[in-house]
C-alpha cells in the first residue's frame, strides 16, 4: 500500500489522502480504517472524520464502495488489479493521539487516517510527502528525499509499523539529539518553547541509560521524543514503538514546572518502548483494529510503567529526593482519595477499559490502572527486595518479561506474570494476586506495612486528605 498525505486547503483543517492499493484477486476487496489507536483502549471511531470517500481503478473509472461497518467499506473491483482511494479526513484536534493541520503545522498520526486493505496489512507500506520549503519531518527513521521537488517518502516494514509512526512536519522544528552507544535519541520540540537542550539531554541520557541498564539492551535502533508545547494547559503523552508524541502546556507556565511535567512524561513513556511496545499482553499481540481488544493486565502495561516512571528519574538522580516524594504522594492522593473504596480490581478496572477507562466513572466503581497499578507495583518490589534480602526487586521480574516474552515478541497472559514474580521472589505470591491485583480492598495498611521498609508512611488528617511522611524506625 502507498500513501499519499497531504492538504490542499491547510487553514481548513482538512488533511488529503490518497492509497494505491496493488496487486490485488478477486472481484472485491474490504478496506478497514482503525477504529482505535494503541494507547488509548478505547474505540475512537476515526472514520466520522471523514467527509468524502471515493474509489477508482487505474484506469479512472469510478468504483463501487459501500460501507459495510461504521468504519469497513466494500469495493467491487470489477477484476482490476490495483485502485486508488481518495478521501480527507478533518483533523482539528491537538493532543498526543490526534492528528491535526494548520498553516504552520503539519502532524499525522497514521492510525487515525490511513486505511488498509484486508489481507495486506503484513505488507510494507510507504507514504509520500509533499513538504514546504524549510520544513522539517520529525519522528520517523526512515525517510528518502527528493530535494527537487520537495517530495519525501517514508518507509514503514508493514501496516502495523506504520500505523504506531507519528509524524510532525513544521519549518518551527527545534532538533537535538543524544547517544547512548549506537542508539540515538532525538528531540523535537514545536511551539513557543526555548529548549535548553544542554540540560534536557544531560537529564535525558540519565534517565535513559538507567531504563537501559535494567532491561540490558534498547528495542530500536533510533528513537524520537516528539514533545509540543501549546499556549493552553496539557498533560499527554502516547508511547509508540520507536517515539513518544507528548504535548504540554501552557507554554506561560512556570519554567520549572513545566519542565518537571516533560521529565515525568518523558521517563514514562520511554519505558513503554519495552513494556507494551514489546512486552505486550498476549490479547493485544497483533493488535485488532477493527474492535476492542479486551485484556487483564493493563496494570502491568501502565501500572508498572508508571511506578518506574518516576522511580528511574529518582534512581539516575534526574529527581532529588523531595521531588520523587513529591511524585510518590501525588500518585498516593489520586488513589485513596478517589478509588480507594472502589469495587472493581485491577483486573476488572484493565477489562473495563473499552468501556468507561477514560471518563469518569459512577461513585466508588472503577480503579485506575496508572494509580493503583503503580502502588501494586511498588508493594510488589518492596516485598521481592524483602524476601531477597535485597538481592532481586521488581527489576528481575521485568528482565525476564523482557527476556521471555518482549525479545521474541511474544504475548503474556496474568498467569506467566504472576509464575514470573513467584520465581523472582521464590515463594508463591497467591495473596499478593488476590489482594492487589483481583481483589477490591483497600491498599491502604499494606502499602503503610511496605512504605516501612523506606522510613516513610501515608497517613490521612481529620478531613480525609492523604499525605506521603517520612518516619522514624
Amino acid at each position: 500500500m502507498h500513501y499519499k498525505i497531504y492538504s490542499k486547503d491547510r487553514a481548513s483543517h482538512f488533511i488529503d489522502v490518497e492509497c494505491i492499493i496493488d496487486n490485488l484477486n478477486g472481484d472485491s476487496v474490504e478496506l478497514q480504517l482503525p477504529a482505535w489507536r494503541p494507547g488509548r483502549y478505547e474505540l475512537q471511531n476515526f472514520a466520522r472524520n471523514i467527509q468524502q470517500f471515493e474509489v477508482f481503478d487505474n484506469t479512472g473509472e469510478q468504483l463501487s464502495a459501500k460501507k459495510i461497518t461504521k468504519d469497513r467499506w466494500k469495493v467491487q473491483t470489477n477484476g482490476a488489479n490495483n485502485i486508488i482511494v481518495l478521501y480527507n479526513y478533518y483533523a482539528q484536534i491537538i493532543n498526543a493521539g490526534s492528528s491535526y493541520v494548520d498553516e504552520h503545522t503539519f502532524y499525522v498520526n497514521p492510525v487515525n487516517l490511513c486505511i488498509y486493505a484486508e489481507g495486506k496489512i503484513k505488507e510494507s507500506c510507504t507514504i509520500e510527502l509533499q513538504v514546504r520549503e524549510n520544513e522539517k519531518i520529525a519522528g520517523i527513521n526512515d525517510i528518502r528525499s527528493s530535494t527537487e521537488k520537495n517530495e519525501s517518502l517514508l518507509h514503514f516494514i508493514d501496516f502495523y509499523h506504520l500505523a504506531d509512526s507519528p509524524f510532525i512536519v513544521s519549518s518551527t522544528l527545534k532538533h537535538d539529539f543524544y547517544k547512548i552507544g549506537k542508539v540515538k535519541f532525538n528531540l523535537w520540540f514545536e511551539g513557543n518553547f526555548t529548549p535548553d537542550f544542554k540540560r534536557i539531554k544531560s537529564d535525558f541520557k540519565k534517565f535513559t541509560q538507567e531504563q537501559i541498564n535494567i532491561f540490558g539492551e534498547f528495542p530500536e535502533k533510533e528513537y524520537h521524543f516528539l514533545t509540543w508545547i501549546l499556549p493552553v494547559a496539557y498533560y499527554h503523552g502516547v508511547e509508540h514503538r520507536s517515539s513518544t508524541m507528548q504535548v504540554l502546556g501552557p507554554d506561560s507556565q512556570n519554567f520549572e514546572e513545566l519542565y518537571i511535567d516533560l521529565l515525568g512524561l518523558a521517563s514514562h513513556e520511554l519505558f513503554h518502548t519495552w513494556n507494551i511496545c514489546k512486552i505486550r499482553p498476549i490479547e493485544l499481540l497483533p493488535y485488532d483494529y477493527t474492535r476492542e481488544n479486551y485484556f487483564s493486565t493493563c496494570f502491568v502495561a501502565e501500572g508498572v510503567t508508571t511506578y518506574y516512571g518516576d522511580l528511574m528519574l529518582s534512581r539516575s538522580e534526574v529527581f532529588d529526593e523531595t521531588q520523587y516524594l513529591k511524585e510518590l504522594e501525588v500518585c498516593f492522593k489520586r488513589h485513596f482519595d478517589h478509588a480507594d473504596k472502589a469495587s472493581q480490581s485491577l483486573v476488572e478496572s484493565s477489562w473495563d477499559l473499552w468501556l468507561d477507562g477514560y471518563t469518569a466513572s459512577i461513585p466508588d466503581r472503577k480503579v485506575s490502572v496508572y494509580h493503583k497499578g503503580a502502588i501494586a507495583a511498588q508493594i510488589l518490589d518492596l516485598h521481592i527486595r524483602k524476601v531477597s534480602i535485597h538481592t532481586r526487586s521488581l527489576d528481575n521480574v521485568m528482565q525476564l518479561m523482557w527476556q521471555q516474552f518482549g525479545k521474541p515478541f511474544k504475548g503474556y497472559t496474568i498467569e506467566d506474570y504472576q509464575a514470573i514474580c513467584e520465581e523472582v521472589a521464590n515463594e508463591k505470591l497467591d495473596w499478593y494476586f488476590d489482594a492487589c491485583i483481583k481483589g477490591n480492598e483497600s491498599l491502604f495498611d499494606l502499602l503503610n506495612r511496605y512504605l516501612q521498609l523506606l522510613n516513610l508512611g501515608v497517613i490521612r488528617n481529620e478531613e480525609g486528605i492523604i499525605s506521603l511522611v517520612k518516619t522514624t524506625n
